[in-house]
């Protein structure tokens, strides 16, 4: 493992300047197009495979020297069904080792780097487990499901040194950098307000249904891991798990930590002062989910407001938009999201600023594993788009505005103790419980 390291750290692969968009040609890889030694090859194994896990495999196969040989999930059928694509395409996955346990699977001696892709409460106990044992890791956003873990996982990358990318792929795709890099510039004069809104019209709640057993083949006890012990209910296992606190955070955490991540890193912030969250079951009161339907929450900064707005079910968002953030200034103000970016003037302003619409051109999930597979082999954490620090901090302005709703509680952070000042709030929140003998390592 040692002299695969050091191969890995003695590679070539990137040139100077050559994650930049113009080292580009039409393929996001043609970095790699040279071909790859045999000892300059990149091991991956997998866990959870059946969404952006698997989403991630298929953009970091594209990479010449990236190798799949693991993959681990407690549902056998999302096995059986991804290793069937591959072989449809040609791809030998007779040397792909099959677990239910991602514990066995991090014993796997030539596995360079895992990718955790399962639902959000396995992050940390997955992340820190895998650094420990010696893997460098791209674990899926949001980081944590709760501050503390946020704050465990990045000292456990600072302990074990390991390369380790958060899965917000916006991060590495050109035009939400250069949007930034205008509203840096401060031509959009003193910006009073960033509002960040997500409106996500195909994310409707479904109907209550009855619990039930397990489908076959589906190891319900390790996929609720540290989660309270309940009955098995299809409204929150898969994809719906997002709606439910003991595992997630709802639009907030799913579409927050990309959408807010280029609010704070615009506004050049860190934490805020106070928040304030207001929400409910307003539209679907009826319907299966936990989490809000609609939210509202207030961030209070020194010298400016951020505004999270999100509603499930329904599409007609700010601007037109149903997903953005905008950067509303004295000059004029900035629209951005994934379809591209655009600044509309301030009519009463004297110094006008106008941008005509500025389209994406480029697949930000490919340059993300680009962009991590070019640190793994350089050893330079620094060069990660988006680190775990990053991950972590934007992961956790978004769980303070979960929080803030669920509580009900107006809250004030105090950045000397990194909590609250509500001593009830931060015993109930800060910290995930754990269930079923597992516990949160503190590193």
């Amino acid at each position: 493992m040692n002299a695969r390291r050091k191969f890995l750290q003695q590679s070539t692969l990137l040139a100077a300047g050559g994650i930049l968009l113009p080292a580009f040609e039409s393929n996001a890889f043609s970095i790699f197009k040279n071909g790859t030694s045999p000892s300059d090859q990149v091991n991956i194994g997998a866990i959870g495979i059946k969404g952006m896990g698997w989403s991630n495999v298929m953009s970091a196969l594209k990479i010449p020297g990236v190798n799949l040989v693991a993959v681990c999930d407690v549902d056998r059928s999302v096995i059986d069904k991804r290793l069937g694509e591959l072989s449809k395409n040609n791809k030998d996955v007779s040397n792909i080792k099959v677990y239910g346990d991602y514990r066995k699977l991090l014993e796997q001696k030539d596995i360079d780097a895992v990718i955790i892709g399962t639902p959000d409460h396995w992050h940390a106990l997955m992340m820190i487990h895998a650094c420990e044992a010696g893997k460098d890791v791209y674990v899926e956003k949001p980081v944590g499901n709760s501050i503390i873990e946020c704050n465990r996982m990045v000292a456990a990358q600072k302990r074990y040194n390991k390369i380790v990318q958060a899965g917000q792929w916006q991060r590495s795709q050109q035009h939400f950098k250069d949007a930034v890099a205008f509203v840096h510039s401060g031509q959009l004069g003193n910006i009073r307000t960033a509002k960040v809104w997500c409106y996500q019209g195909w994310m409707k709640p479904g109907p209550v249904v009855p619990d039930s057993a397990p489908p076959e083949g589906v190891d319900y006890k390790q996929w609720l891991g540290p989660a309270a012990t309940r009955p098995f209910n299809s409204s929150r296992f898969h994809f719906n798990f997002r709606w439910f606190w003991d595992y997630a955070g709802g639009l907030m955490t799913d579409w927050g930590v990309h959408l807010l991540d280029y609010a704070l890193m615009g506004m050049k912030a860190e934490l805020p002062i106070s928040i304030a969250g207001l929400g409910g079951k307003f539209a679907y009161p009826d319907l299966y989910e936990e989490t809000p339907d609609t939210l509202t929450t207030l961030y209070e900064f020194e010298k400016f407001n951020l505004v999270w707005d999100s509603a499930m079910g329904i599409d007609n968002g700010s601007y037109g938009r149903d997903h953005g953030i905008a950067f509303i200034g004295n000059n004029g103000t900035l629209i951005l999201n994934r379809g591209g970016w655009e600044v509309i003037e301030e009519r009463q302003s004297k110094n006008k600023v106008i941008m005509p619409f500025q389209k994406s051109s480029d697949n930000g999930l490919d340059k993300h594993w680009v962009n991590f597979i070019a640190a793994v082999k350089s050893r330079k954490a620094e060069e990660l788009n988006c680190s775990i620090q990053a991950g972590a901090h934007v992961a956790t302005v978004a769980q303070m505005g979960n929080i803030s709703f669920r509580s009900g509680k107006k809250l004030l952070w105090n950045k000397t103790k990194g909590a609250f000042t509500d001593e009830a709030v931060n015993q109930k929140y800060l910290l995930s419980k754990y269930y079923n003998g597992y516990k949160l390592p503190v590193v």
